[in-house]
């Protein structure tokens, strides 16, 4: 069981967006972990496998428990049923007490 789960699209943008915050739940001993949708592949920056290792790195700088990534695609993700459950059952698994997603407006 987690105290916070990160949910976020790519490769980064959790740190970019609440990096700050999982450093300090991490270091009050808060058991924090990240879930990334895609590898991030079509970015400019790198190809996938570069950063999912910059992803590691960043997670064990951060102390997050747990970094999973599920390869759904980047720029293919859609809003389908098959997506929600296999995000759901990554949320079963982990059990977080606090869930933190991005708001596509």
């Amino acid at each position: 069981m987690l105290d916070m789960l990160a949910v976020s699209p790519h490769p980064d943008d959790v740190e970019l967006c609440c990096g700050g915050l999982i450093a300090k739940m991490t270091e009050k001993g808060y058991k924090v972990a990240i879930v990334d949708l895609t590898r991030g592949e079509m970015g400019t920056e790198g190809t996938g496998e570069i950063r999912l290792q910059e992803a590691e790195e960043a997670a064990e700088i951060l102390g997050v428990t747990v970094r999973e990534n599920m390869d759904l695609g980047d720029c293919r993700l859609g809003y389908g049923f098959t997506e929600g459950e296999r995000l759901a059952e990554v949320i079963r698994k982990h059990k977080p007490s606090i869930l933190i997603a991005p708001y596509g407006d």
